[in-house]
């Protein structure tokens, strides 16, 4: 896809190019009208402002941009650090964006992205389906490649983990130790994560059979506040119809999940077991070490930097790969048959 340029534009405004440089960098020094046009052109033709010039006209500009859904978590951290180390180790630079599960947000850095023409993207986006801006930063032959998530797409590559599994590896074991009335903690539902996390367990304990009850206990956000908020609704429940284990759709939630049963004076797992899913550090150093579905973060990391940079360096036609991970079911403190049984 040709890349339109400011000649393009002040020729379709009928400006010169200093008027059309002067609307990008001087606005108030143009006359209203004469701006208007300008600015229409630059929409009818669908031009980005290129503040990286100097570096494309070098070669390509070594910058990479990762989009991650929440900077605070840890298992963003080390995803992070995994691809920061193979983008270093050519030479580029890794600049790390927060889109706080926000799509508007998201959005404003793709924007951003865009203008500054970054060598590639890595991208967990906030929310399922076509997606418009990164269609158009392909479109421009920028190379995205999403990360902790599956992609349908044959335009970019992918590395993701297997989350239905491992909400089945989850829910399994809960299962098998006796539980039979569970909580799925997570949310928001369009996250993709949390959905087939979600939809894992709901399969594992439906073929498990013996009436298994998984009630889902939705979130505003994959945070400890957000999973202290879940333990406070579910202390309040009546003993009868309180659940026996909860599953979390991430150790973040957990944490906080296990803070407010301990205000709530429920203990873990005497009275209610407790899974989380990313193993991250801090749950073997939580109060209760916590059962976790491990992933391999900074392997994720790493294979989408590499996959991206493939892309971005060769002149070849480039073969999308779609690389999908395993999660495995660590095993600690949190978990335990229960003391009691409900339907």
């Amino acid at each position: 896809m040709a890349v339109t340029g400011i000649k393009e534009v002040a020729r379709r405004a009928g400006v010169s190019l200093g008027t059309v440089s002067n609307v990008l960098n001087r606005p108030d020094s143009v006359a209203p009208a004469t701006r208007r046009r300008v600015l229409d052109a630059i929409d009818e033709l669908g031009y980005v402002r290129n503040d990286s010039a100097r570096h494309l006209r070098a070669g390509s500009s070594r910058t990479v941009a990762i989009v991650v859904l929440d900077v605070s978590n840890p298992f963003f951290t080390d995803v992070v650090q995994g691809a920061e180390a193979v983008v270093e180790a050519a030479g580029g630079m890794l600049v790390v964006c927060n889109s706080g599960q926000d799509p508007a947000r998201e959005g404003r850095h793709l924007a951003t992205l865009e203008e500054q023409r970054v060598r590639g993207l890595l991208i967990t986006p906030v929310e399922n389906g076509r997606h418009e801006r990164l269609e158009r930063l392909v479109d421009r032959g920028i190379p995205v490649v999403l990360v902790d998530r599956g992609s349908g797409q044959l335009n970019r590559c992918s590395v993701a983990v297997d989350d239905v599994l491992g909400g089945r590896l989850a829910a399994t074991h809960l299962a098998e130790l006796g539980h039979r009335h569970i909580a799925f903690v997570g949310g928001p539902a369009s996250i993709a994560q949390v959905a087939d996390r979600h939809a894992g367990a709901a399969a594992a304990l439906t073929e498990h059979g013996g009436g298994i009850e998984l009630e889902v206990v939705e979130t505003k956000a994959l945070s400890v506040t957000a999973g202290r908020q879940a333990a406070e609704d579910i202390c309040a429940l009546p003993q009868a119809r309180r659940p026996t284990a909860i599953f979390c759709a991430n150790d973040l939630l957990a944490l906080g999940v296990l803070q407010g049963l301990t205000i709530g004076g429920l203990r873990v797992p005497e009275d209610i077991s407790l899974v989380g899913y990313d193993d991250i550090d801090f749950a073997a150093a939580a109060a209760v070490p916590l059962t976790s579905v491990g992933q391999p973060r900074e392997q994720l990391g790493r294979t989408a930097a590499q996959l991206l940079l493939e892309e971005a360096d060769t002149d070849a036609a480039h073969g999308h790969r779609h690389v999908v991970f395993q999660p495995q079911l660590v095993v600690r403190q949190s978990t335990a048959a229960p003391r009691r049984r409900t339907r």
